[in-house]
């Protein structure tokens, strides 16, 4: 029996056998740790707590932009306003309280003045913004669950089933919407629901495009927020156009009421027409932040 070289096995340290080192692994380039990296190794960490993480970065994103607080502001002065509506004014917006075309200030029981019949510009404002927000919510409601089940059926089918309903998507998205919204509120008589369903209809292919080609929240998000301030520029067309629900006041219909009395009583299309651009305004800078927030590229911290 040949004497054992214990020269020719590896060294040992602390107990532990190590291996010898090959000419690969001795020649192989040391990688360098990537300093991008901001979010937690998913390896390693949790699922809630990834998006636990994530969530907080978004929410100190969003809320360090002025612009996006100032929209949410107006936003929630917005809502507040339509749920004290009935509180502060119980009646009747379109019922006739005062003299005709009080204006601005010139008595205090109508801050705002009166209309042509003497409905209470005020009364009429906030009791509008409940039409608007309820058309823009739901609608957007109603065009974001269809468009997103549609989007997903198609995306993770594909196939013969894809190709049918991108087919579909593409029939809704080349004709003209307003158009289509016109004729289909024609057809019907129209209401508040009639108005929020018509929109509904031609806006959920825009939401089914989008989950196709990325099933994701967060740009779904972003869109919602422009979806709505869309939705509400639409009805207010459409009262404006007298296609609105006649039974109810809305700032559309206002300013339709007042639009021949631009030179005499400007205030009768201005204040209303203020409503509206100040609440679109609101959520497109909300889309804004939450694109800012939710954007991958933007997920550093600030």
């Amino acid at each position: 029996m040949s004497t054992t070289d214990f020269g020719a096995f590896p060294a040992v340290t602390g107990g532990a056998y190590a291996a010898p080192a090959t000419s690969e692994q001795a020649t192989a380039p040391e990688r360098p740790a990537w300093s991008n990296v901001k979010a937690p190794d998913a390896r390693s960490q949790p699922t809630a707590a990834v998006a636990f993480t994530n969530g907080r970065r978004a929410l100190k994103v969003f809320l360090a932009n002025p612009n996006a607080l100032f929209g949410t502001a107006f936003l929630a002065l917005v809502i507040a306003v339509a749920l004290l509506a009935p509180v502060l004014y119980p009646d009747d917006p379109l019922s006739m309280v005062g003299k005709p075309f009080l204006w601005p200030g010139q008595d205090p029981a109508f801050p705002l003045g009166t209309d042509s019949l003497g409905r209470d510009v005020l009364a009429g404002i906030l009791h509008g913004s409940r039409i608007s927000l309820f058309v823009g919510l739901m609608a957007t409601a109603l065009s974001l669950t269809f468009g997103v089940f549609v989007g997903a059926i198609a995306g993770y089918f594909a196939g013969w089933v894809d190709d049918l309903l991108v087919r579909l998507i593409e029939i809704f998205q080349t004709l003209p919407s307003f158009v289509l919204l016109v004729v289909l509120v024609a057809i019907v008589q129209p209401s508040a629901t009639t108005v929020t369903l018509a929109i509904a209809v031609i806006s959920w292919p825009t939401v089914a495009r989008l989950t196709r080609a990325e099933f994701r929240l967060p740009p779904i998000i972003v869109t919602s927020s422009v979806m709505v301030a869309t939705a509400i520029l639409m009805e207010s067309a459409l009262s404006f156009m007298g296609l609105g629900d006649p039974n109810v006041v809305s700032w559309g219909s206002m300013i339709g009421t007042g639009r021949e009395l631009v030179r005499t009583a400007w205030y009768l299309t201005a204040l209303p027409g203020l409503a509206i651009v100040f609440t679109v305004l609101a959520l497109n800078l909300i889309g804004d932040g939450l694109n800012d927030a939710l954007n991958p590229r933007f997920t550093q911290d600030r």
